[in-house]
């Protein structure tokens, strides 16, 4: 029922068996809904007198009680029944509340959604200051966009019969009000009732409509039906544009058409409304396209000739009409709800494209091409669909200065920048480099402005040949003089190399670790000697750790070729004309001029992800060596961000990817802020020919490799490490909420380490001396688990950590335990790292403790059946990394993985985030610490905060 209330307008309990119809009235305003019900248990409504109360009934004070002949059921008879009244605007908060009620009628439901849908309306300001059908001030709903037409069209065919059960007339049963009728007065009544107040008077420019009373107001009718310009009438208009009949004649045709709103399917010609009114339009409706017309014109002159006409029939557009139409009038008429619709015999699939042009036949010297600077003409090319315009066709377009153009046999509409094009064909010209670049990509630059582009001649199959990523599979083969039998998916690496390299283009093989990069560069190496294409030696630069691994291999795989270190104090060049010479990377740094002065065949960047960051003095010094051809080897391309793909490439092909502002903007940015997946594809698109990579998991790869199971080992904090953390939180964000800029970061990087340590063993974030180890780590505690039985059962493990003195607090641990176990890290010579791998994969030693920075890459350590993450580096690529140091090709038992993580940490949410990231494209990985440094003081406070039974 309805009952008033003091402190909430109205409620509505109890109206399991009341309906409502919703009676408009003139003006909208006025409108009111009727609720009735059935009461079986009472007398017939016959038996009350008009007025009396009813006895099932709402009560309310502002109701008022009558009568009302209500459709009983669709198909059946009328009845006289006991109804309330509401003011619309009173019913509005009660119908929006009681929608969703259990229940509540269909009639209530659908008067509630219609509700919900007005005042959508209404705060969107879709009103329109108008006059009713009796001249009477009012405000209508309107005007509505596409989406909104449709969302009122759906309501109205779902309005139930008791909705709409007041007959248009008592001897006609069946004749129901229209319900897109009924329902679009329901919307204005809404919209006329509320608005009124004095932002009523500011948006309508005028206070007449922000009054209450009723008071006809006809000098207000032409004012109204102006601002209304067809709006709120019930129709809209648009353009049908028709083509001549004759070739000789370009003239077009513009015809104005109008549609019912109520009915949308209902579209006709202006003309017809001024013959015999179709079905669904009224004399009014001649006016309102009048109105709309004359409104259309304010934003196209052309079309105030169709006022000027007896009949607006249609009207012959001029050339310069239809420019004006395709360069703004159009876009102009469709902000305005008015649709232009062309002919689809009107060819308009013509577009224009940069061709980057050269000669047809490919120079003998391609290496010479692109190390050079013989500039690439860039023109513009015109198409029609997908065939190009032939030059006496640009011919015609250039000299027809005109819109519409007969072409190939139909009339072609040409916008002006499109004629502009074959009027002025040449754009500019590209380096060799930046040419190939537009030509794998699809696009390039025009005046600010990313173009499609399309390459000719050998460019473009040259482009062929690189997205196909091998060279001629039947020429190239395994080097006679390669010790080994090359896998099928490292032949197709060597393929690869050699294609690029044969190019004097260079390339980034990022195979996982344990695929075999080191002999597929041994065998490229060999390959040119065979062939006879390499001159010079070929240089190898890599962390000092692998120097020993890289002299044991070209032994191995090449034993007759020449193999020179170049480090130490007797390093030397001296009659250095052909093999392999190995050097590191700070001593690359300091002999840098010495190094570029031998003619390098192949420079290789072994671990090249030492050189991401471009500024370094190690990737500046590693620039300036030139070689025939530039190769980078890595497991990992992109450790942080995308701008480490960008350093790695750009060294391997100069000027590929552009500069590194221009690649942040165009690539980076899109990929890792947004997740733009479209430029991603378009980025993989572009580096693919110069990237290969191919994982362990890959078919067809590592066959042979036994399963790897990874598993996240949750360990709890032990009493002394949770009060620990929760201080190091508490201290420290207090420090960080008063603090900004490089001062903020690094208090956040010394929280994340202090948070780190913790979780690891007090006795490391304490710097403690001799402490005592066992009982106070949840970590420890799970790792003396792990290491009882695995030694138990004589297996070998691999235990990494990122700090040096938690690894010699774990190597004394094992020690006090009786445990076997040896320690490597980025202090150890490089003599006693060969013999610390040879002693572990002799099975000497069952637990190798490893620093995952020194350790992480490079060496062989196939004996371990258990990997141990003993805390995170929190970038995937990097743990696989040192994971692959015993999940690599020689492995011949299941690998398993164990990530230890402090429940309730910001260990354990991190790990959460990182599961996502695994799953994204190499393209977007994880920005580790860096990107937490950024984070706002409630985000960091949340992240780092100790959850406590989770």
């Amino acid at each position: 029922m309805i009952v008033q209330d003091r402190t909430e307008h109205h409620k509505m309990i109890g109206w399991e068996n009341c309906a409502v119809v919703f009676e408009p009235a003139d003006p909208p305003r006025a409108g009111t809904m009727a609720f009735w019900c059935d009461a079986p248990d009472q007398p017939h409504s016959d038996q009350h007198h008009p007025g009396q109360h009813h006895p099932g009934l709402p009560r309310t004070e502002n109701g008022t009680p009558g009568e009302l002949a209500i459709v009983v059921e669709p198909g059946d008879h009328i009845e006289r029944k006991p109804v309330v009244r509401l003011p619309i605007v009173e019913v509005v908060p009660i119908l929006a509340k009681a929608r969703r009620a259990p229940t509540s009628t269909a009639s209530i439901a659908f008067w509630g959604a219609a509700t919900v849908l007005a005042l959508q309306l209404v705060a969107r300001g879709k009103l329109l200051p108008g006059l009713s059908a009796n001249d009477v001030d009012s405000w209508h709903a309107g005007p509505f966009t596409t989406d909104d037409l449709t969302r009122i069209e759906q309501l109205a065919a779902a309005m139930p019969a008791e909705a709409r059960a007041i007959p248009l007339s008592e001897t006609a049963p069946y004749a129901l009000p229209h319900a897109g009728e009924l329902l679009r007065a329901f919307l204005d009544a809404v919209a006329d009732g509320l608005p009124r107040g004095s932002a009523a008077t500011a948006a309508a420019g005028t206070s007449l409509f922000a009054g209450t009373s009723v008071r006809q107001r006809p000098q207000l009718r032409n004012w109204a039906r102006e601002t209304a310009a067809g709006s709120d009438a019930g129709i809209r208009i648009s353009l049908r544009i028709e083509l001549p009949h004759d070739p000789a004649n370009a003239s077009l045709r513009a015809v104005a058409q109008v549609h019912s709103l109520t009915e949308p399917t209902r579209i006709v010609d202006a003309a017809r409304l001024w013959g015999e009114l179709p079905a669904g339009f009224t004399e009014r409706s001649r006016l309102d396209t009048t109105v709309a017309i004359r409104a259309a014109a304010r934003r196209w002159p052309a079309l105030g000739r169709l006022l000027e006409q007896a009949v607006p029939t249609e009207l012959i557009i001029a050339d310069d009409e239809i420019t004006e139409l395709l360069a703004g009038a159009g876009a102009r008429l469709a902000e305005a709800g008015i649709d232009v619709h062309w002919p689809t015999e009107l060819a308009r699939d013509l577009s224009a494209r940069a061709m980057i042009e050269q000669a047809e036949q490919a120079p003998s010297d391609l290496p010479g091409v692109f190390g050079g600077t013989e500039p690439f003409a860039v023109n513009w090319q015109l198409a029609l669909g997908e065939n190009p315009l032939t030059t006496a066709e640009l011919d015609q377009l250039a000299e027809a200065h005109r819109p519409v153009v007969w072409l190939r046999d139909r009339w072609t509409l040409v916008a002006p920048n499109l004629a502009d094009k074959a009027r002025e064909r040449e754009l500019k010209s590209l380096t060799p480099i930046a040419a190939l670049s537009a030509a794998l990509s699809g696009t390039t630059e025009v005046d600010g402005e990313r173009v499609a582009a399309v390459s000719s001649g050998w460019l473009e199959e040259l482009r062929e040949r690189l997205q196909r990523g091998e060279g001629d599979a039947s020429r190239i083969g395994q080097p006679r003089e390669l010790a080994a039998t090359l896998r099928d998916y490292q032949l197709r690496g060597l393929r690869w190399l050699a294609m690029l390299t044969e190019l004097g283009l260079g390339g980034c093989l990022a195979d996982d670790m344990g695929l075999g990069k080191t002999v597929t560069l041994i065998g490229l190496h060999l390959h040119r000697r065979a062939e006879g294409i390499a001159h010079g030696p070929t240089l190898v630069v890599c962390p000092a750790s692998l120097l020993g691994n890289w002299e044991r291999e070209i032994a191995r795989f090449a034993p007759s070729t020449q193999v020179r270190r170049f480090h130490g104090t007797a390093r030397h060049l001296a009659e250095i004309n052909d093999g392999f010479v190995l050097t590191t990377y700070a001593t690359m740094r300091l002999d840098a001029a010495e190094l570029g002065a031998v003619p390098w065949d192949l420079l290789v960047a072994d671990e090249a992800q030492h050189v991401k960051n471009p500024y370094s003095g190690t990737a500046r010094a590693l620039r300036t060596i030139p070689a025939t051809a530039r190769i980078a080897l890595t497991g990992t391309p992109v450790e942080n961000n995308l701008s480490d793909l960008w350093a790695i490439l750009d060294w391997t092909t100069p000027g590929l990817l552009g500069t590194l502002a221009a690649f942040r903007t165009r690539w980076a940015q899109p990929v890792e802020a947004d997740n733009d997946r479209q430029t991603a594809e378009r980025l993989a698109k572009l580096t693919r020919p110069f990237l290969l990579r191919r994982r362990k998991t890959d078919p067809g790869i590592a066959p042979e490799l036994p399963t790897k199971t990874e598993t996240d080992q949750p360990v709890t904090l032990s009493t002394e490490q949770a009060g620990l953390y929760e201080a190091a939180v508490r201290e420290t964000m207090s420090q960080i909420r008063g603090s900004a800029g490089m001062a903020r970061r690094g208090l956040v990087v010394k929280l994340l380490t202090s948070l780190k340590q913790i979780c690891n063993h007090p006795a490391q974030y304490l710097a403690e001396e001799s402490p005592r180890l066992s009982g106070r780590s949840g970590k420890l505690d799970l790792l003396d688990e792990l290491v009882e039985v695995i030694t138990a059962e004589n297996g070998s493990m691999l235990v990494f950590t990122q700090y040096v003195a938690m690894a010699r607090l774990l190597e004394r641990h094992l020690t006090d335990r009786g445990i076997p176990s040896q320690l490597l890290h980025g202090g150890t010579p490089t003599a006693r790292r060969q013999q610390l791998v040879d002693d572990f994969q002799a099975g000497r030693v069952p637990v190798f403790l490893l620093s995952l920075k020194a350790a992480g890459v490079g060496l062989n350590l196939t004996r371990a059946e258990h990997v141990v993450h003993y805390d995170r580096w929190w970038n995937p690529a990097v743990e696989d990394q040192a994971t692959d140091r015993a999940y690599r090709i020689g492995q011949t038992r299941p690998v398993q993985v164990h990530r230890l993580i402090a429940e309730g940490t910001i260990e354990d949410r991190v790990a959460t985030m990182l599961a996502a990231k695994r799953d994204l494209a190499d393209a977007v990985l994880t920005s580790g610490e860096a990107a937490l440094t950024e984070l706002s003081d409630s985000d960091l406070a949340e992240l780092v905060e100790l959850r406590r039974g989770r």
